[in-house]
């Protein structure tokens, strides 16, 4: 037996593996030759929880499946339940809805770089991201009662209307000026791109063979936004961030630029909030709600890739059945791929560029 060959697991009580994740990793020496990724120790049974519970019971449950983009699994369900009763939103009620979702993002994006700093040992940088966040948090909490797990989004409307702007308005003012104190200490920084790039390439086409969207799709040179033909986004002005970096740098370099974006669209939607003074949300019976019989699917372009809800419906006050596509699911079978030929050092920075979330993965 050769002696510089080893199993290890790398998790899944791992601080760096965002989540209970554990990784059987084949190596030699140093180097991975095969990585085998074991899921499901954080699994509650979301897809079969739905099956018991009136869709009203459900809603406050799908913020959990991503709890730093709940607003996302909020929206995507929503939307799933308003296609099929074809309930027309509200201008005003649109409008604060993608001013929530994009808030977000950016919060969503700013744990990230935080979190992917501190994996690579940058501690820093994680003050920094989450002093920003906290700002965001501060809103939400400030409108929904919650800093996280919103519960904010509802059948044809949100809980209660929006009146107080001035907080997003501060955060647009102070944000654009901390990215760039932010790139100042890390996009150039020496030991981040040796860390960083040319590091976890990951191809175009193996990036679609192997499902993957959103941030990490675009970084490999492949243009698809699903903003571009959402609805929700009709008029909305932004461009869609893409690289042909294909490394865990362009990852984080992609990242940034599309907070760069989703504050754009904050500063629109939070125009538009203010132009369309109507609110008119959609009055239904929550507590006897059904949806006729057939199948129905909504998607929503998420912080972490493309994110759908599919539904089947018997007519009754519950789904027949009810399936989630989340894009961390993905990226972590991604892994078989990206680490094999890497060296165990750089394995947390390539996984950590990813930006995966257990609990969507365990669903």
């Amino acid at each position: 037996m050769n002696n510089s060959r080893l199993k290890l697991n790398l998790g899944p009580q791992h601080p760096s593996t965002h989540g209970v994740l554990r990784l059987v990793l084949d190596l030699n020496g140093e180097k991975i030759t095969a990585c085998e990724p074991d899921v499901g120790y954080l699994h509650r049974g979301m897809e079969k929880m739905a099956e018991k519970l009136s869709y009203i019971q459900y809603l406050p449950l799908v913020d959990r499946i991503d709890y730093l983009a709940g607003f996302f699994y909020s929206e995507l369900f929503c939307r799933s339940i308003e296609n099929a009763l074809e309930i027309e939103l509200s201008n005003r009620i649109k409008a604060i809805r993608v001013m929530l979702l994009e808030l977000n993002r950016i919060a969503s994006h700013l744990l990230w770089i935080g979190a992917f700093l501190m994996d690579l040992g940058a501690v820093s940088p994680f003050f920094y991201a989450f002093r920003e966040r906290e700002l965001i948090l501060q809103y939400f909490e400030k409108i929904s009662g919650q800093r996280m797990m919103n519960n904010y989004f509802v059948f044809g409307g949100l809980r209660h209307d929006i009146f107080d702007l001035d907080d997003v308005e501060e955060i647009l003012r102070i944000l654009p000026e901390k990215i760039i104190d932010y790139e100042n200490i890390i996009t150039e920084n020496p030991i981040f791109i040796q860390r960083t790039a040319q590091k976890g390439i990951l191809e175009a086409s193996d990036a679609i063979n192997y499902g993957i969207t959103g941030v990490n799709l675009r970084t490999s040179g492949f243009n698809f936004d699903l903003r571009k033909t959402d609805k929700l986004y009709d008029g909305y002005e932004f461009d869609t961030v893409v690289l042909e970096n294909k490394d865990s740098w362009g990852r984080y370099k992609a990242r940034v630029l599309e907070i760069k974006e989703s504050i754009k669209i904050v500063a629109q939607a939070v125009a538009n909030i203010k132009t369309n003074t109507i609110y008119e949300a959609t009055k239904i019976k929550p507590v006897n709600l059904t949806i006729p019989e057939g199948e129905y699917c909504s998607e929503i372009e998420a912080p972490r890739g493309l994110a759908s809800c599919f539904i089947i419906s018997d007519g009754n006050k519950a789904p027949y059945r009810l399936k989630w596509r989340t894009g961390s699911y993905y990226a972590v079978n991604l892994l078989r791929k990206l680490l094999v030929g890497t060296y165990i050092n750089d394995a947390i920075a390539i996984a950590g560029s990813l930006d995966i979330i257990l609990p969507e993965v365990d669903k």
